[in-house]
């Protein structure tokens, strides 16, 4: 008994040897590793994270599943009903429970019945499910528009905010030189104490200015992070690219006719007019009284015999007026929805045109000599008051041209990418790359 016993021990622990790598394996297998959060991304990366991580967005998509289910309702037929009646059990009379008043007392009624739909009720019904799995899918594009358009601007304004800390950092270095050269000017006696003390004072500006831009590319990267989903970028994240000015060739007449053909709000609008169209056809179609059939086999004692039913409903009163007359004021109701948003989208594409241009010209005003006059002003002003010829006040006064030009330029840049991707977000796709 006890060597039968360790036997059974022994080959239980050589199967659990041999099992648990096989299990290991089967659990390293099935379990995948959490993504690793990106670390450093581009603009289209923050997008295509945006669309793989946002949840709301998720949770929009499945409206589109949900409605596919509904579809596969909607297209089902009727089941038969099989209704069996069985009568006369003398339950309570035990002698007379034999065959022979089993065989010619007993009552056996079995019966098999169907509801055959009118109308083209179930063509219609399925219609109106695809309607609205069709405007269901318009309304997860839309949401898919704006929350790529959300996240490239929340892209570049983290460019932005990289770029102003970028020159208030060298405008601070800048100063700093400025600072020392004074400070040897103090020491040799060329300049006076208070006034090197008012030029320590002005740096204090530049300071807050590093100081500003840092809070501003903390919270900048964290609406990014916000679009693009927490899990999908790291905690300390840097983004590719920077400020840039391209020149786009585009017209309105092109943007119009591309936005009315491309536009998902416009497109679901549209779609909403079909579906009140085929919900009205599908009320018409309720009007229509079904009818249901059966056949029945009944046993009476020693009777067999067959016989079917029919029934049908009178529509003296209920002929679905009430449904019919609110489906045609659906139907007119979802034209002006879909006029409404012809209209809006028109609008959009001209005021994101006209923006676009107003942009284009601000910065072309810039480049076109105004950043490198505020520069040299800077670098005279400084130049002059190093030697003793000039005064602090147009030494600081140029400072302040140079970092507000600087400034403006860089919001002007921002703007004018902002501007481009409000093109393309009012048109639907992407009409510049």
């Amino acid at each position: 008994m006890r060597a039968s016993m360790l036997v059974g021990r022994c080959v239980g622990a050589a199967l659990l040897l041999i099992g648990t790598p096989a299990i290991s394996r089967a659990q390293s297998t099935d379990v995948s590793p959490p993504p690793v959060p990106a670390s450093r991304v581009s603009m289209a990366d923050a997008v295509q994270l945006a669309l793989e991580h946002n949840h709301q967005l998720r949770a929009q998509r499945l409206n589109v599943d949900l409605s596919k289910a509904d579809e596969i309702t909607a297209a089902l037929k009727p089941n038969p009903v099989l209704t069996s009646t069985n009568e006369n059990f003398p339950v309570f009379s035990p002698s007379q429970m034999t065959w022979d008043n089993f065989a010619n007392n007993q009552n056996f009624v079995q019966s098999v019945t169907y509801l055959f739909e009118r109308g083209g009720k179930r063509k219609n019904r399925t219609l109106v499910a695809q309607d609205t799995t069709t405007v269901a899918a318009h309304g997860a594009v839309d949401a898919e528009r704006q929350l790529a358009f959300d996240t490239r601007q929340s892209f570049i304004n983290v460019l932005l905010a990289k770029s102003t800390l970028e020159l208030a950092h060298q405008n601070l270095d800048d100063f700093n030189n400025v600072v020392e050269v004074n400070r040897a000017r103090l020491k040799a006696g060329d300049l006076a104490e208070a006034e090197f003390y008012r030029i320590l004072l002005q740096k204090l500006q530049f300071e807050q200015d590093v100081t500003s831009g840092e809070l501003a590319l903390v919270q900048a990267k964290a609406a990014l992070r916000q679009s693009v989903g927490f899990d999908g970028l790291a905690q300390e994240f840097d983004v590719d690219g920077d400020l840039a000015f391209a020149r786009y060739t585009v017209t309105l007449d092109d943007l119009k006719r591309e936005a009315l053909a491309a536009r998902p709000d416009l497109l679901g609008a549209q779609s909403g007019l079909k579906l009140a169209e085929d919900t009205q056809a599908l009320e018409f179609s309720n009007k229509a009284r079904d009818f249901t059939g059966g056949l029945e086999y009944d046993r009476d004692g020693p009777l067999n015999a067959l016989g079917f039913s029919f029934s049908f409903e009178l529509p003296f009163h209920d002929r679905n007026q009430g449904n019919i007359a609110r489906s045609k004021l659906a139907v007119r109701q979802a034209a002006e929805t879909q006029a409404a948003a012809t209209s809006t989208v028109l609008t959009d594409v001209l005021n994101a045109y006209a923006t676009f241009h107003a942009s284009e010209k601000v910065v072309s005003l810039y480049q076109s000599g105004y950043l490198d006059q505020a520069k040299e002003s800077r670098d005279i002003s400084a130049y002059v008051y190093q030697r003793g010829n000039g005064t602090l006040l147009d030494l600081l006064d140029a400072e302040r041209t140079y970092r507000e030009t600087q400034l403006a330029f860089r919001q002007a840049l921002a703007a004018y990418m902002t501007a481009v991707q409000q093109i393309n977000f009012v048109v639907g796709k992407q009409v510049m790359q």
